[in-house]
């Protein structure tokens, strides 16, 4: 198996209710009691400031116009940059009645880009007559999922040895298409920033929506690193 330190596995998947949330945190946390680190957007990302206020006006229409835009565009590049430079994997959950949107996006960049990628769902719900979408599964590269949370850590190592044999992907450097290198660029900005502010320790409301116009700030002027 592959040795796991230093690896780390970018985890998918949906993030909308506290069920969903927990499930993910148990995802991540089987894969670290495994040894691997990992990035969870909801703890480590934009996520854990945005989705608690995806729906609310005041920060909308009100206190963070227009900057809610530039935000949506941070977190996605954030995103895709721990997908494609940070991350050595990605665990897809793909439990629920369809698969969460940004998870499929997410799972098709890391497959795109050469990742390995596991997919995970004991969720009996398909939408084939017992079969999921070919697009949707053949991005495993085996047509399978992990059907036990436990399981997870293994089937990664494994197609981390299976890829890691196969040699480094080329997908790197110039070899990157101009328009997702500029993506990765303002993703690597965000993570920068994200790192120099006490982002996700300010305990009042009032201070983490000074904080997301300080973070929209720093985005805008820090030179490309």
């Amino acid at each position: 198996m592959a040795g796991i330190q230093n690896k780390r596995i970018y985890c998918s998947g949906p993030l909308f209710c506290p069920e969903e949330v927990a499930g993910m945190t148990v995802i991540a946390e089987t894969l670290e009691k495994a040894g691997y680190a990992t990035f969870l957007p909801h703890r480590d990302g934009l996520e854990a400031y945005l989705l608690k206020y995806v729906n609310d006006p005041r920060v909308n229409f009100i206190r963070l116009p227009p900057a809610n835009r530039f935000l949506s565009r941070a977190a996605f590049a954030l995103d895709i940059y721990q997908i494609v430079e940070r991350c050595d994997a990605l665990v897809m959950n793909m439990n629920g009645r369809v698969p969460d949107e940004g998870a499929v996006a997410e799972t098709a960049v890391a497959f795109a880009a050469g990742k390995p990628l596991v997919i995970y769902k004991n969720d009996h719900r398909t939408l084939l007559n017992g079969y999921d979408n070919s697009m949707l599964i053949g991005l495993s590269q085996t047509f399978s999922t992990v059907e036990q949370m436990e399981k997870i850590p293994v089937e990664v190592g494994r197609i981390l040895d299976r890829v890691e044999r196969t040699g480094p992907t080329p997908y790197r450097g110039e070899s990157i298409p101009p328009n997702v290198r500029e993506v990765l660029g303002f993703g690597e900005r965000v993570w920068t920033v994200l790192n120099r502010l006490s982002f996700f320790s300010t305990p009042e409301e009032t201070e983490e929506i000074e904080h997301l116009k300080e973070l929209v700030k720093l985005c805008e002027t820090l030179p490309p690193p």
